[in-house]
């Protein structure tokens, strides 16, 4: 697995390893943490990048390939949509590349159903809407999808996009261009007012990470499923909505602060989930309500560990 210390791939890890697969992880350490990593997992500290890649491949001879890892940050990849796509797309055929010549038989690839999308006619937004992204990360993730499909064509190699709606839960990271719900909860918990861009009234879906934990051990499980299938519930919530609930979870009201919007930043994100039920028999079992509670107890003991350590 690819991005494994990563705050998703964490996730993942711990899932397959619960169901009884050996899990060898591939991270550079660039935004994942070793501390993240399962220690029943075997760490391998390499750049997808890397002529390494062919030695932790030779090494462990994986039958499956879960590929999370990425360089996430869209600000990043328009400030430097070179270093972007050298991470994202090259990277991810150094891995194809090893899959290929390794035999490997399952590639499970993460890619972004709000950033390959782009702004949709139709809400939820099914898979065969047409894919308008706005952002270089956005143009990579799709440009990888394509790699996978044709991987599959060329070298008979069973293969599958999961396309995440916005992915909140345990282990995010609260700082820098961190999901909205790590850093609204952050914020929220050291007294600090939470910052909305724009009006607030623009919507995202928000999975829970355990759901998309077991989206990708679906995948795992069901290799005659190919393409490309949303991670996402379906369900619409505004950035206001999001506040107003953390703050009355967290009992304290946190006024929020109204900054200028991001110029370009998408209006309406959700993801119809229709496909990945009928297909491989998911659904989001973890209700945004259920799922922030998770979450904001998850920041709270991790300051209360740190205050007293």
């Amino acid at each position: 697995m690819t991005g494994g210390a990563g705050f998703i791939g964490s996730h993942v890890v711990d899932t397959f390893l619960r169901m009884g697969h050996e899990v060898a992880v591939v991270d550079n350490l660039a935004t994942g943490k070793r501390s993240r990593v399962n220690a029943a997992a075997r760490l391998h500290v390499v750049d997808l990048r890397s002529g390494r890649l062919v030695e932790v491949f030779e090494r462990e001879r994986p039958e499956a390939v879960a590929h999370l890892a990425a360089q996430a940050a869209v600000p990043r990849s328009v400030k430097d949509p070179l270093f972007d796509a050298s991470v994202n797309v090259l990277g991810s055929l150094n891995l194809l590349d090893c899959c290929r010549r390794f035999g490997v038989h399952r590639v499970i690839y993460s890619s972004s159903g709000g950033a390959g999308y782009g702004d949709t006619d139709v809400i939820p937004t099914p898979e065969d809407h047409p894919l308008r992204p706005a952002s270089p990360y956005g143009v990579t993730k799709v440009t990888v999808e394509m790699y996978v499909n044709a991987w599959v064509s060329l070298y008979e190699v069973s293969g599958v996009s999961l396309r995440y709606a916005n992915v909140y839960g345990p282990r995010q990271d609260p700082e820098g261009e961190a999901g909205v719900v790590a850093i609204f909860c952050h914020r929220i918990l050291t007294g600090q007012r939470p910052i909305i861009n724009g009006d607030g009234e623009q919507t995202r879906d928000y999975v829970y990470v355990d759901d998309v934990a077991t989206a990708n051990l679906l995948a795992l499980e069901h290799p005659e499923v190919a393409g490309c299938l949303n991670v996402g519930t379906g369900v619409e919530t505004s950035v206001n909505e999001l506040h107003r609930t953390l703050a009355h979870a967290a009992g304290r009201p946190a006024p929020a602060q109204h900054g200028p919007a991001k110029p370009g930043e998408q209006r309406r994100s959700c993801l119809s989930p229709t496909e990945a039920k009928r297909r491989l028999g998911w659904a989001p079992g973890v209700s945004l309500h259920d799922g922030l509670a998770r979450t904001l107890e998850f920041f709270q003991r991790e300051l209360s560990e740190r205050s007293t350590s």
